[in-house]
C-alpha cells in the first residue's frame, strides 16, 4: 500500500476557498445598505462569512436596518456577486491547480457550498465540464453549514465515507460543517479566523500542494 494514499474524495468549499468571492459579497452588503438607506459594518460582513444565505438575510434584515424579506435580500446580493464574477473570477492562489492535479490523479471532487447554483455556474464555466462529480448548494439542502448535511449530502452523492474525505474550508462555520460529518478537514483561513478542532489540519495556502499531500493530511 502507498505510504500516503490519496484520499477517497475532496470537498471543497467555494467562496474564500476555491474562489476570493467575499470581499465581492462584502462589497454588495455596502451597496445594499447604501440603497435602502440601511448601516452596515465590515464587521458584520465578517460574521455572515461562510453562512447559509437565508441565515445572513435575516442577519441583515435585523442588523442592517432594511425592509426587505431575507428571501429578497439574498436575490438581490446574488445580483451584485455574478455581475462581478461576471467579470472576474477570483482564484483563490493554487486552488484552481490544485482542482485539476486531483481530477488529474483520479480523484473525485465535490463542492460544497452555501451560495446558490446561479452563482457557481459562472464560476464553473471555467473549469473543465466533469471537474466537480458532485456540487451541493445551498439551495439544495434544508440544513445548511454549520450542520453537516451539506458535507454528508456530497460523500453519500460520491458514493464514499465522509470520514474518507478531506474537506477544504477557510471559515468556522464551514469547517464545524465538514468536521461534523467525519470529514478530516483542511483550514486555509482567509478573511476570518478559525478555531483550532480534532480533525482540523491548518496550512497557509493551497500553493504547492499536491494531491498526495492531501492524502498524507487525512486522519484516521
Amino acid at each position: 500500500m502507498p505510504e500516503n494514499p490519496l484520499p477517497a474524495a475532496v470537498l471543497w468549499d467555494m467562496d474564500g476557498t476555491l474562489v476570493d468571492t467575499e470581499p465581492y459579497w462584502i462589497e454588495t452588503e455596502f451597496e445594499l445598505a447604501e440603497t435602502h438607506g440601511g448601516t452596515w459594518s465590515t464587521e458584520h460582513a465578517l460574521n455572515l462569512v461562510g453562512n447559509d444565505l437565508l441565515t445572513s438575510g435575516h442577519y441583515i434584515r435585523e442588523h442592517m436596518g432594511i425592509d426587505l424579506v431575507p428571501e429578497q435580500i439574498v436575490e438581490e446580493l446574488l445580483d451584485g456577486v455574478v455581475a462581478r464574477v461576471d467579470r472576474a473570477v477570483p482564484w483563490r492562489p493554487g486552488a484552481r491547480e490544485l482542482v485539476l492535479a486531483l481530477g488529474a490523479a483520479g480523484v473525485p471532487c465535490a463542492l460544497v457550498t452555501m451560495s446558490y447554483e446561479r452563482l457557481v455556474a459562472p464560476i464553473l464555466a471555467h473549469l473543465p465540464p466533469e471537474t466537480f462529480r458532485v456540487i451541493v448548494t445551498g439551495d439544495q439542502v434544508d440544513l445548511g453549514k454549520p450542520h453537516p448535511e451539506p458535507y454528508l449530502t456530497a460523500a453519500a452523492a460520491l458514493g464514499v465515507a465522509a470520514a474518507a474525505c478531506v474537506a477544504i474550508e477557510d471559515s468556522e462555520t464551514g469547517a464545524t460543517s465538514a468536521e461534523a460529518a467525519g470529514c478530516t478537514v483542511l483550514v486555509v483561513e482567509n478573511h476570518v479566523p478559525v478555531l483550532p478542532g480534532p480533525r482540523r489540519v491548518f496550512r497557509d495556502g493551497l500553493d504547492d500542494l499536491h494531491p498526495a499531500d492531501l492524502g498524507a493530511l487525512r486522519l484516521p
